[in-house]
């Protein structure tokens, strides 16, 4: 009897925050027969400042097939084009080493755009999750709508962003809203209590407790500095609140909100900061915290599934649905303190509990799983326009 081909399945992984995302994907890959799993970890997983993140995928229990290590020379524009061709080169040489029979790829980021770049013009079909989505503030922008052209499969978290993946000129019969990744992590993880989480993370919460990622606004008009003082010169005025900071991805800009983060750290002892809490801890605090505060996706992706209230801070991520959680302010002293005041009163707390996510109730990744184990991938890269 002929032994039945194993489909290699490639997921590209190039930070913490699309790995938290991954990880129950690459889990359900790994454990369907029919499937053989690959993986390229790249981007920030391999830098220091950043927490050596690659670590947690081989902790998980993880083989990591290919190591694109990009180099990150400085976090100007100069630097972050270097990056890109840098990954370019060395994607094209993991992608034919490897040969896989699809590649997985999530979001918006410029390392995931080079990497599809080269699997397009080696011909390898793609499967891009979180297409659709509008980022105003941020180049990644861009970015995201350029990695849905050159894909085939499409998994989208939202009947609107599914209109938009259509509205970009993609066929229907490829575009899937599967709900968002970030709720089945949430519904499949078993958390750490108070007491077990202030002991890994030696940090004891109070009364009052607040989550911050803060990453740079690449569009915005006022500089990302500028608007980082803002919000720090608003958290110094909170003196019986335990703050705990998640530091930023490898971005333009992110030295500084790095450095200016750390030196508040090292002058008030109610906080602590973090390179990477991985998804377990990150999760756990979330859980715990009275609420999120930056311009993360996370705030508008994970917190109403855990019912948590988030404050947006200015336009990183205007354009992407948001559930009635979240409050919207300007990157500004006075409206982050009035926000803050809407976080703690006694309404919207109350209201917290009859919050929705808009990104559904899990199973996302079971659902992916079974699409790509059984779509035809023969021709696929020849994409008809699909004229709405």
């Amino acid at each position: 009897m002929n032994k039945i081909k194993k489909r290699k399945v490639c997921v590209v992984t190039s930070s913490r925050a699309d790995y938290g995302l991954l990880r129950l994907l690459m889990k359900e890959i790994k454990n369907t027969p029919s499937l053989n799993l690959q993986i390229i970890a790249t981007g920030s997983h391999f830098l220091s400042e950043f927490g050596m993140t690659y670590k947690e995928i081989e902790g998980d229990g993880f083989t990591i097939d290919s190591k694109v290590e990009i180099d990150f020379n400085s976090d100007s524009s100069e630097g972050i084009s270097e990056s890109m061709g840098n990954g370019l080169i060395k994607f094209s040489k993991a992608i034919s080493y490897l040969l896989p029979d699809l590649i997985i790829v999530l979001g918006d980021r410029y390392e995931i755009f080079s990497l599809v770049s080269a699997a397009h013009v080696a011909r390898i079909p793609i499967a891009h999750i979180h297409g659709g989505e509008t980022t105003e503030g941020s180049m990644d922008e861009a970015f995201r709508h350029s990695i849905t052209k050159m894909s085939h499969l499409h998994f989208v978290a939202t009947d609107t962003y599914k209109k938009r993946v259509l509205q970009l000129g993609e066929q229907t019969n490829r575009v899937f809203n599967v709900g968002g990744l970030g709720v089945d992590s949430i519904k499949c993880l078993k958390f750490l209590n108070q007491v077990e989480l202030e002991k890994v993370i030696d940090f004891k919460f109070g009364d009052k407790n607040l989550l911050i990622t803060f990453h740079p606004a690449t569009l915005d008009i006022n500089p990302t500095h500028e608007q980082l003082k803002e919000l720090l010169d608003a958290l110094r005025l909170l003196t019986k609140t335990k703050i705990i900071f998640t530091l930023p991805n490898a971005d333009k800009d992110s030295l500084i909100i790095i450095k200016m983060i750390k030196e508040f750290v090292s002058k008030n002892d109610n906080t602590k900061a973090f390179s990477s809490l991985g998804q377990l801890l990150y999760l756990s605090c979330m859980k715990i915290v009275d609420g999120v505060i930056g311009n993360s996706s996370s705030a508008l992706l994970e917190a109403p599934t855990l019912k948590k209230g988030a404050i947006n801070i200015g336009d990183r991520q205007r354009g992407r649905i948001q559930a009635t959680s979240v409050i919207n302010c300007k990157p500004k002293k006075e409206s982050i303190c009035r926000a803050l005041e809407e976080l703690y009163s006694s309404k919207f707390i109350f209201e917290l509990q009859e919050v929705t996510s808009p990104y559904g109730s899990g199973g996302a990744s079971k659902e992916i799983v079974q699409i790509i184990e059984s779509y035809n991938l023969k021709n696929i890269q020849k994409k008809k326009f699909n004229d709405l």
